[in-house]
């Protein structure tokens, strides 16, 4: 291994991991599923080189396990059951479910197939792997590091100065530029400041006495289009019925763009409205669709002002400023910053993600509110699977 263990410990990951994966282990440990990865980032080329770098880092990941003062640290979190702690005090990462590949042109292939619950864990550590590797071979690292160090000098002197008011979390784990440089984000953003109130990374939550934050994210909405009984313009119903079974309302903000936010306000009913403490947004217009659930609310006859819009799409800190002027007055406002916070350099954060594709054999899809971020490696699939959310939808407007 030519570089530093990139992935330390099993809490370096996004705290959502531990929330959709306790609902999987209560109620769909029958799921299994396949995970690929894709750089969305025009004229990347990975080398020879760092494919085997990449692979390395991953047969460490795979010899890690659990502490006991990780497992204590998870008891501690109010909604993280004994149980589930207990299995993961069993479960470690299984090198056999993860394929990596090179292709000629130099895109990187990475596939996982397995149990969904264990399948889902690979995600955060092979983004931050990839990431960290690509950076550290690809460029001069100092020098980004010093990049990286005046822009944050820059965006803490902003929030000294009143330049930015509004609060966030920080949500840099899976485009970081470096485990290191991800920990003095945090470190800083947090004891410098008073604006940054936690992060979704578990590990830097423990370490520094943090807010550990996180929702669920598409894969839970999108793995219930693998199951048979569910049809598929109803898979947010049963995702919010499991998720609420689960936390009672504790851990409640809902993700609305897995398959429409229009499709998902069918399903977010005056119960929902009332069990969960506000809704995040991931894709579309923020202002629009930020209007559009203060309306929502509205014709609950709920007060917007008691519920939560968090803020998470490609966010900035000048965009996320507008939107707090915007919105301050009219909801709870929070903002969950990635890339910005943890990997703003002067060259050009990747673009990557690794999505959930199959379900028990069967293709899933994500339709957000930008068309451009939906990704399906079945193009039939997708198809059928908007035509059942307009479907749903026109039928909806009819009885209304």
């Amino acid at each position: 291994m030519k570089l530093e263990p990139v992935v330390w410990s099993l809490l370096d990951t996004d705290l959502y991991k531990f929330n959709m994966d306790q609902v999987i282990f209560h109620k769909h440990t029958d799921l299994s599923g396949e995970y690929y990865f894709r750089c969305r980032t025009p004229g990347v080329v990975f080398t020879p080189e760092m494919l085997d770098e990449i692979n390395q880092q991953i047969d460490f990941l795979c010899a890690l396990r659990f502490r006991k003062e990780e497992l204590d640290y998870l008891r501690s979190i109010r909604f993280i059951k004994n149980d589930y702690v207990e299995f993961l005090r069993l479960w470690h990462p299984i090198r056999d479910y993860v394929e990596t590949g090179l292709r000629s042109d130099g895109t990187l292939e990475i596939a996982v197939r397995g149990p969904l619950f264990s399948a889902m864990q690979f995600e955060i550590y092979l983004l931050e792997i990839v990431n960290e590797v690509y950076f550290r071979m690809r460029y001069d690292y100092t020098a980004l590091e010093e990049s990286a160090k005046a822009r944050l000098d820059a965006k803490i002197r902003a929030f000294r100065d009143g330049t930015y008011t509004f609060s966030f979390a920080e949500f840099g784990c899976r485009r970081r530029l470096s485990r290191v440089w991800e920990d003095v984000v945090v470190r800083r953003l947090t004891s410098e400041t008073e604006n940054c109130v936690g992060t979704s990374n578990v590990y830097l939550a423990m370490k520094y006495g943090l807010k550990p934050i996180g929702t669920y994210a598409h894969e839970f909405v999108q793995m219930y289009q693998g199951i048979d009984s569910i049809p598929l313009a109803y898979t947010n119903h049963w995702a919010l019925e499991d998720w609420y079974d689960e936390y009672r309302g504790d851990n409640g903000t809902a993700l609305t763009d897995t398959v429409t936010t229009d499709l998902f306000l069918l399903d977010f009913n005056r119960a929902m409205v009332n069990n969960f403490n506000g809704v995040r947004h991931d894709s579309g217009d923020p202002f629009v669709w930020g209007e559009k659930m203060i309306a929502h609310y509205e014709s609950y006859g709920v007060d917007p002002k008691t519920k939560l819009l968090l803020f998470s799409d490609s966010l900035d800190f000048d965009r996320a400023q507008a939107l707090w002027e915007h919105f301050k007055d009219k909801a709870k406002v929070s903002f969950g910053i990635g890339t910005f916070c943890s990997n703003d350099t002067d060259e050009e954060a990747l673009n990557i993600v690794i999505k959930l594709q199959t379900v028990n054999g069967k293709p899933v899809a994500k339709l957000s509110d930008t068309p451009e971020k939906s990704m399906c490696r079945d193009e039939e699939y997708l198809e059928y699977l908007k035509r059942s959310v307009a479907f749903r939808l026109n039928r909806e407007k009819k009885k209304a």
